[in-house]
């Protein structure tokens, strides 16, 4: 009777334990996906300060329009990813374009004078800050979920329930090199 006791209770830990294990995983997961979320609210920001932006900048760079149309096709196609691990792909693009705007602007000083864009660039700015915050935060949240994923005895549960490693939102290897240089100040 004692026995039959004792293996019941070491059951229902068990049992418990098992399930503290799966809920916190999908916590964990849920908690990644509101992460996204919030970049998502950044980004959509974003995509409507753009084509004010590019708008602008039309009225002075009429022959920078490879430029501007890489932009528009990048804003395009980050808006209509569907998935994290797509919007991710699509997002380093976009900022991969937006990067190329900013250097072809370099050449126009009567832009950088003109309200407008200098308003438009202050809240892309400011836009960019704040996705860069948020962008942290979703990667600390993908590396909470990681780390239980990948360790013992919740990757076990992980497995069994399709809870697998997720990527987390970094710079892009072929744009990491320029990252990696010094900024060249000229006066």
């Amino acid at each position: 009777m004692t026995t039959g006791i004792i293996i019941l209770v070491v059951v229902v830990v068990l049992v418990i334990y098992c399930v503290s294990l799966y809920n916190n995983l999908v916590k964990l997961r849920n908690n990644r996906e509101n992460a996204f979320a919030n970049i998502d609210v950044q980004l959509k920001q974003r995509y409507d300060l753009v084509p004010q932006l590019v708008n602008t900048v039309k009225g002075y760079a009429t022959h920078e329009r490879e430029v501007l149309q890489r932009v528009t096709e990048a804003r395009t196609a980050a808006m209509g990813a569907t998935t994290i691990n797509d919007k991710v792909n699509a997002e380093n693009a976009f900022s991969s374009a937006l990067a190329g705007l900013k250097v072809s602007l370099e050449a126009y000083p009567e832009l950088k004078a003109n309200q407008n864009f200098l308003q438009l660039q202050s809240e892309i700015a400011d836009i960019e800050n704040k996705l860069a915050a948020v962008r942290r935060f979703f990667n600390s949240t993908t590396k909470e979920l990681n780390n239980a994923v990948q360790t013992f005895p919740s990757n076990i549960f992980a497995k069994t329930f399709g809870f697998s490693k997720e990527p987390m939102f970094e710079v892009p290897q072929a744009e990491r090199a320029n990252y990696e240089k010094a900024p060249e100040v000229k006066f």
